[in-house]
Order: structure tokens, then C-alpha cells, then sequence
């Protein structure tokens, strides 16, 4: 145990992280796990390959139960947010984003419908805010249940459903974003068909008590490594996936940062249920007319990685910075530096060249769709 991580919160398979070789690192307040003796680069490309289990405990998972009933608290919910909470059936999860006043995004996060509840999974750095936000808005229909008792696991990879199956044989029948619950001999599990790496697989809730013995099991099949925060996040940018405080944060609208596939159209300009969210009549405009700023995929020429922060140009020595990098490192799985950021609606088709400077000198890179790698979602 480092110096740097001795007063943060432990997940509850800190010792098994330590027993593997992992080395530890602060984030969002806890000691995570950021990479095992296999390496970044190995993690990566095993779990395209295979299957890679993550430790993401120390995301929020919170209970919303109705006082009353299940539409009461959905139309609280959708309220808070521009996607679409009525009408989201039993047993099956969406993408949410909480929003403000100015349509900025407060959060991103998971919700699902287990039947006579909600379960909504936010991001770490945003759960006492996320937590504290909902009793503000929610509490009048719904209690509020932060789960502080359980443990969250994400097997991902094309053998994902070949070793959970093993365990869990009604997981194989599971689509994306399908949710289940089942009892086991390791306890309640909640089991999503979701991830954060582009690839099949699943996000399992376990208690924390028995957390340990279903990782083992787990890491038992040959299929399986463990992967620490270092390939999630290759893995999660390759697929063109947001990472919040970076790619979006409280002055990102979903509109400039091209989540306009989350807005169902019942919330648009004449659905059904149209605007009536923090922020709409910002994001209904932008819906309609486009926002003047876009998040676009960049590959950098030559082998260099543009990081986080990276201006960009319109030109390779006079102009104006035209925008930024606010994800950026390299590909394993296409071979090259890969990075997203932001720039202006008339610099965002692909092709586009535009100049990153690193180290005080412009280098060529050229604006491209994402994701850079293929999804494999189970539909």
C-alpha cells in the first residue's frame, strides 16, 4: 500500500487487487486497481480478445422505491433528465443524463427497471452529488437508497457470457441492456448486459461480503485476466465512449457532445412528452439547429499521443485555437494514438485537418467518425 493511497476508501476487493499484484492508485477517492502485472497494453487487447474482469465498485448504485407508485416516480425521474423514463419496460436498462439549468450535463448514468424500483449506477466523482441531487427532486415520491453494501464487477470480452454462464446459465439468454436478478450461492446478484468497453459483456452487483469468492470463481475461468483502470480507459475511448469530467461535464450540452441518440424522441420538439427538463429549451434548440461546437474523433498522425488538454488549430502556424483534446492516448487495438475533443460545427466532418500542438510544435490530425473500433453488443 503506497503512501498516496493509504487514507482512501477501499473497495471491497482491495485485498484481492493486492493479492493479484496490482498496483494501486488514487481515483474518485478510492484505492483502484489502475493496472496488473499483465500491463496496460496486455489487458487492453486480452479483454477484445478474451474476457477482462473490472473492479468498479467504487461507482454509485442507488435504490429510487416508490412511496406510491412506479409512474409517479418515473415522471419525477424523467423531470431531472432529457431522455425517457415512462414507458422503459420491466427488465431492461437505458443510458440517462442528469441535467442543468443552462443544459449542461451534471452526470451520466445507468437506470433500469427491476419492476417495483428503480436502480440507477452513477459515476463515482459525481455520487454525493448525484445522491444529494435526487432526495432534492425526488424525495416526495420516492425514498432514496444509496446500496453501500455491495460490490460491482464488469466481465467484458466476446467469452464474457461463455464464463458468466458457467456461473449464472440464465445470462446467456440476456440482450444488451437487458437487467435480471437472481438469487445465487454468492448472494442476490444484479446483472446488467451492459459495460463500458464496446464489447459484449456484463456489469454484475454482488454483496460485498461475498464479493471476493465470485471474483475467484470468475478469475477461475481460463478466459479470464483481471484489467485495471489503465486499459478501461483505452478500451472505453477507443469505443467513443464519454468520460465525465473530461468529455462532458457541467458545460457540455448532449447535443455538443454527440449523445442526441440518448434523447428519445418523446422528449423532443412535439413528442409526447416534450422538454419539461432542466435545461430544455437549450437542448431543444440545439436539437433543431445543431450546437455551434461539436465532440469529434481525432487520429493523430505518426505514433505520438495527443493527451487531454492538446489545443487545436486551424492551421499549421498562424490562426486561432479552435478547440481542445479531452481524451487522448494509444489505440492498442487499432495500432495508433487515438483522442476525441471539441471543436467548431464547421470543422467537425471527417477528414477534416486540423494541427494539435504538443511540446510548443504543431502536428497534422484528422477529424474521424467513432467509434474507432467496432462495437460488439449482444441485440
Amino acid at each position: 500500500m503506497t503512501d498516496e493511497t493509504q487514507e482512501l476508501e477501499r473497495v471491497p476487493l482491495h485485498s484481492l487487487h493486492i493479492e493479484l499484484g496490482a498496483r494501486m492508485v488514487p481515483f474518485a477517492g478510492y484505492a483502484m486497481p489502475v493496472q496488473y502485472p499483465l500491463g496496460v497494453m496486455k489487458e487492453h487487447l486480452h479483454c477484445r480478445a478474451r474476457a477482462g474482469l473490472f473492479d468498479v465498485s467504487h461507482m454509485g448504485q442507488v435504490i429510487l422505491r416508490p412511496r406510491s407508485d412506479m409512474a409517479a416516480l418515473e415522471a419525477a425521474l424523467e423531470a431531472l433528465m432529457p431522455v425517457a423514463v415512462t414507458g422503459l419496460p420491466e427488465g431492461r436498462q437505458r443510458y440517462g443524463l442528469l441535467t442543468n439549468a443552462q443544459g449542461g450535463i451534471l452526470d451520466d448514468l445507468m437506470f433500469a427497471n427491476r419492476g417495483d424500483h428503480l436502480l440507477l449506477v452513477v459515476n463515482a466523482a459525481r455520487k454525493a452529488h448525484d445522491i444529494a441531487h435526487l432526495q432534492a427532486h425526488l424525495t416526495d415520491v420516492a425514498e432514496v437508497l444509496p446500496q453501500t453494501d455491495r460490490a460491482l464487477l464488469a466481465l467484458q470480452g466476446p467469452k464474457a457470457e461463455r464464463v458468466l454462464a458457467g456461473l449464472v446459465p440464465d445470462a446467456r439468454a440476456m440482450r444488451f441492456m437487458d437487467v435480471m436478478s437472481l438469487d445465487t450461492l454468492y448472494g442476490p446478484l444484479w446483472i446488467s448486459r451492459s459495460g463500458y468497453t464496446g464489447e459484449d459483456g456484463f456489469e454484475i452487483s454482488v454483496p460485498a461480503q461475498s464479493a471476493t469468492e465470485f471474483a475467484r470463481a470468475l478469475l477461475a475461468a481460463p478466459e479470464v485476466e483481471p484489467i485495471g483502470l489503465g486499459a478501461r480507459d483505452s478500451l472505453r475511448l477507443e469505443a467513443g465512449l464519454c468520460l465525465y469530467g473530461h468529455d462532458i461535464d457541467e458545460t457540455t450540452t448532449p447535443v455538443e457532445a454527440g449523445l442526441t441518440w440518448a434523447i428519445q424522441k418523446a422528449r423532443r420538439t412535439s413528442g409526447a412528452r416534450e422538454g419539461g427538463f432542466p435545461g430544455a429549451e437549450t437542448i431543444l434548440a440545439q436539437l433543431e439547429a445543431g450546437a455551434g461546437t461539436r465532440r469529434v474523433g481525432l487520429r493523430p498522425e505518426g505514433r505520438a499521443p495527443m493527451r487531454e488538454g492538446t489545443t487545436l488549430w486551424s492551421s499549421a502556424e498562424a490562426g486561432e485555437t479552435i478547440g481542445r483534446i479531452t481524451s487522448g492516448g494509444f489505440g492498442p487495438s487499432v495500432g495508433g494514438p487515438v483522442a476525441m475533443g471539441y471543436v467548431p460545427a464547421n470543422q467537425a466532418t471527417p477528414g477534416t485537418r486540423l494541427w494539435g500542438e504538443l511540446r510548443g510544435k504543431r502536428l497534422p490530425v484528422t477529424v474521424c467518425a467513432l467509434p474507432f473500433h467496432p462495437t460488439n453488443y449482444k441485440r
